[in-house]
Formats: C-alpha cells, sequence, structure tokens
C-alpha cells in the first residue's frame, strides 16, 4: 500500500550508485536487542507486523461490530496505533486553506481510547509522503516518523501538569548529510539487530544503529520508493517502481543487495492505482514465516509473484485476480502459505494524490478480493469475492475475519467514487463469504480512501476516513 498522499520528486538524480557512510556519535554500541525496538503486537505497524501482513493476532469486533465512538479529526489518518496503556495513535495530514482545501500539514494525533475525540496533536515539517506514512510504534509508545528536513523524529505521548494530554518530540535523528538536495524519507522501520532502516523516495536505502552510525547506499537512477520496507530476521524487501529487492545490512557498513528481480511496471498510472509501477508493499510469508515474499506487478493483467527469500527464485506466478478489478494499490495479506489480494481498480483517490491523469483516464471501481494459496508446487485460487473494499483490509487471525470499510453494490452505469453509505464489512478468510455488513457511515464525508485500519486489544477497529476517526466496537 501506498500513502494516498504523496509527493512526486521532479528531480533525476544521476545514474551511478553510490553508497553514503556518516560516522555519528563516538563510543561503542549497544548490545544488540533479541528483538525489533516495537510497542505492542499486532498494533505498532500500518501493515500490522514487520512482515507486512496486514494480519494481527489480536480478535476484531466479529460479526455483530458496530459503530460506538468516532471524531472530526480534521485530517485524514493514514496509519493508527495502539499504545500500551491503550491510547491510540495516528499519523495523519491535516487540512490547510480553504479555497480548495490542502493535505498538506503532516501532524500526530493522540485519541481517546473510548470517544475516539482527538486528545492532543503535533505538527511536524513535512517530509516524503507527507511526513511519512510508513512510520511505526516503538518499545517506549514513540511514533517513529520522517519529520522532514532529513530528520527522523521520535514523538512520545504524556500528561502535563495539569492533567492534560500533550504530543512532543521526544527524540530527533539527523540524516540529512546522507540523502541528497530533494530528496525525502518515505518510510522507517526497525530491525533484529536494534537498527532503524530508512528509505527515501529518490531510492537511498540506510540504517541508523543504537550509537548513530548512519549508512546509506543508493539504488539505480530511475527506480522510485513509494511502497513501505518490509523485515525479517535475516533481511530487508524494498519494491521499488522497477524492482523487487532482497537487502541485507552488515554489522557495520552500508545495506547491500542480496538479489534483485525486475517486473513488468507499466509507464502510465492504471485507475486505482497512484502512480506506474507496483503499488504492493512486499509481503514476507510462508509455513515458517518468511521462506517467500509476493508482489503484484504493474502488468494490463496483474500477477502475483511469490519468490524464495533466500535466492530470489520464483516460488509460483498467477493472475492476481479473474472477475475482480484488474490492479491493486494494496499489498497482500498473509496468513500461514494463503495470500489475500484487494483490488482497487478504478478506485478515485483525490486528484492531488495521484501522480497525473491515468489511462484510461477513469473507470468502474468494481472491486472484488481473492484468496490465493502457495505451496512449491504452484498457486492454488481458492476463492473471489465482489466485495468493493473501500480501506486497507486487516485480517485476524484470532477469529478468521478479515475487517474494513466498503461499499454497497456498484450502483448502475458504474460509478468512479461513491457518494452513499459506507459498511463496517467482514469477510471469512477460510470461504469468502460476506459475515457482516452494517453502515457506519457516507461518503464523502466517510470516503475511506484506501486508508488503513487497526484491531485493539480490546477488540476495537479503529478505522480512519477522509473526514472522521471510527471506533467500531463488538
Amino acid at each position: 500500500m501506498r500513502s494516498s498522499y504523496r509527493a512526486i520528486p521532479r528531480r533525476v538524480f544521476p545514474a551511478v550508485a553510490s553508497v553514503l557512510m556518516v560516522v555519528g556519535a563516538a563510543g561503542g554500541a549497544a548490545a544488540d536487542p533479541p528483538v525489533p525496538d516495537l510497542g505492542p503486537a499486532g498494533t505498532s505497524l500500518i501493515h500490522g507486523d514487520l512482515a507486512s501482513t496486514d494480519s494481527t493476532g489480536l480478535p476484531g469486533p466479529g460479526v455483530d461490530g458496530r459503530l460506538i465512538g468516532s471524531s472530526v479529526p480534521g485530517g485524514a489518518c493514514s496509519a493508527t496505533f495502539v499504545a500500551s496503556n491503550g491510547m491510540p495513535l495516528a499519523l495523519c495530514t491535516g487540512y490547510a486553506g480553504l479555497t480548495p482545501p490542502e493535505v498538506t500539514v503532516p501532524t500526530v494525533k493522540l485519541f481517546d481510547p473510548v470517544s475516539a475525540a482527538p486528545v492532543a496533536s503535533v505538527q511536524l515539517s513535512k517530509g516524503g509522503l507527507l511526513g511519512g506514512v510508513y512510520g511505526y510504534l516503538d518499545g517506549s509508545d514513540r511514533v517513529v516518523v520522517a519529520g522532514g528536513a532529513g530528520a527522523i523524529d521520535k514523538v512520545a505521548h504524556r500528561r502535563d501538569a495539569n492533567g492534560r494530554w500533550e504530543l512532543f518530540v521526544d527524540e530527533r535523528i539527523d540524516i540529512g548529510g546522507s540523502i541528497p538536495d530533494g530528496d525525502a524519507i518515505t518510510g522507517v522501520a526497525p530491525d533484529f539487530q536494534g537498527r532503524i532502516w530508512f528509505a527515501t523516495t529518490g531510492g537511498v536505502i540506510g540504517t541508523v544503529d543504537s550509537a548513530g552510525s548512519i549508512a546509506s547506499t543508493r539504488l539505480p537512477d530511475g527506480e522510485k520508493l513509494t511502497n513501505g520496507l518490509s523485515v525479517r530476521r535475516n533481511g530487508t524487501s524494498v519494491l521499488t517502481t522497477r524492482a523487487l529487492y532482497e537487502m541485507r545490512a552488515p554489522d557495520s557498513g552500508a545495506p547491500e543487495v542480496i538479489w534483485r528481480q525486475t517486473y513488468e511496471a507499466g509507464t502510465v498510472r492504471k485507475p486505482g492505482q497512484l502512480g506506474p509501477g507496483s503499488g504492493t508493499t512486499p509481503t514476507y510469508f510462508g509455513p515458517g514465516g518468511a521462506e517467500w515474499v509476493a508482489i503484484v506487478d504493474d502488468a494490463p493483467r496483474p500477477q502475483l509473484i511469490v519468490y524464495r527469500t533466500v535466492d530470489g527464485s520464483q516460488v509460483c506466478r498467477t493472475p492476481a485476480f479473474e472477475t475482480s478489478g484488474q490492479g491493486t494499490e494494496n499489498s497482500p495479506m498473509a496468513w500461514g502459505n494463503s495470500l489475500v489480494i484487494p483490488s482497487t481498480y478504478g478506485f478515485g483517490y483525490p486528484p492531488a494524490a495521484t501522480s497525473g491523469t491515468s489511462d484510461p483516464p477513469n473507470a468502474a471501481f468494481t472491486g472484488g478480493m481473492t484468496r490465493i494459496d502457495v505451496s512449491e508446487s504452484g498457486c492454488r485460487r481458492v476463492w473471489e469475492t465482489g466485495d468493493r473494499m473501500a480501506s486497507l483490509p486487516r485480517l485476524s487471525r484470532a477469529d478468521g475475519l478479515i475487517y474494513g470499510l466498503s461499499y454497497g453494490p456498484l450502483p448502475p452505469g458504474g460509478g468512479i467514487q461513491q457518494v452513499g453509505p459506507v459498511y463496517y464489512t467482514a469477510v471469512d478468510f477460510g470461504t469468502g463469504e460476506l459475515r457482516a455488513h452494517r453502515e457506519v457511515g457516507g461518503a464523502p464525508l466517510d470516503e475511506p480512501l484506501q486508508l488503513t485500519g487497526t484491531i485493539g486489544p480490546d477488540r476495537s477497529y479503529w478505522q480512519a476516513t477522509v473526514g472522521r476517526m471510527l471506533r467500531v466496537g463488538p
């Protein structure tokens, strides 16, 4: 999944890949932690976990879920986390100006866990993807995010002397010297060695260790990054607009390319995608957790391609969709050896979020979602539905349901953007059966914009729309 609000860089960088290394604070590095520096499991990353499975071990609201809280936060929140104290935090793009409003102000917002009302916010400097959609919640409950001007901010929350909640930048890491002028950080993620990985729109991939040392590698000219990073114990997956990379960083030194696989990438944007190239953050999955990595390419008829993480060899390849719209901006969900892929072909993103006009200029958003099981002998489609999912769904491994917001049936004559009811939706992972479909709002105020929902430990499903933050509970 790529942010619905991304900055499209205009600058073309030199063709020669380079390696940059800047040594930070002196002194020995602290011992590597046994696990990544992350907050509560299942609620600390936009794609659910470091493998980007868009799944969680927490149960959701279930078939009886209904709207139990909402607010108007003054912006669209692309990622929502739940801290260890139960307080939801979100990365949002606020609205500036009135004629027309511009979505240019990146903020972190803190919400009341019952009413969903915003209780504190802090504005950040604009960075890549309007502040860095691909942030995370660290082990100290701080939102780690690109803060603009070549920095990574760690935003903490606390009560002030009067008992009111406040948000503040607790730590700032300056990496401006490691990225070219005009480039910007699009996402950050922790790894299993205690480092923070970062990626820029222009193709710089780097790490910051616990001592503050920065090491970075430049990918080939012309390859942009608009998706997130996926991390496993022994590698990091990076998808550009032209190729999939498996990378690894030695104990000291810049990230290295282990293997690279090109994919079919169009030169123009499809309707329902934000730009040319694959819209999927790579998904690590497999019976053991990370033997395979999956993407969906940008062919006229998109292909699901699964590679072995060890060497980049192909496990299987199959058309991503049969009856669904032929394209996706959302990443595959994964559980075991199964993938679930939602279609976004024809979805009407705001013009300011996309990289120019599409070809064709518009198309009906037919929707659809499909489950494909993978084995060493190939890919097998299990089911495909016509559900018009309008948010990036979240799969609960605890109750076997796929949660999201959706539209009703396609209106007569097609329709690019929905104006009408928006439904809380739950789909059975095993069968594809629609298990819940309850109205919780209406577009355009509650246009879901393919934003990502999060399931909290109390079974609440937090889902932002263009105008509101919704809390759906059992």
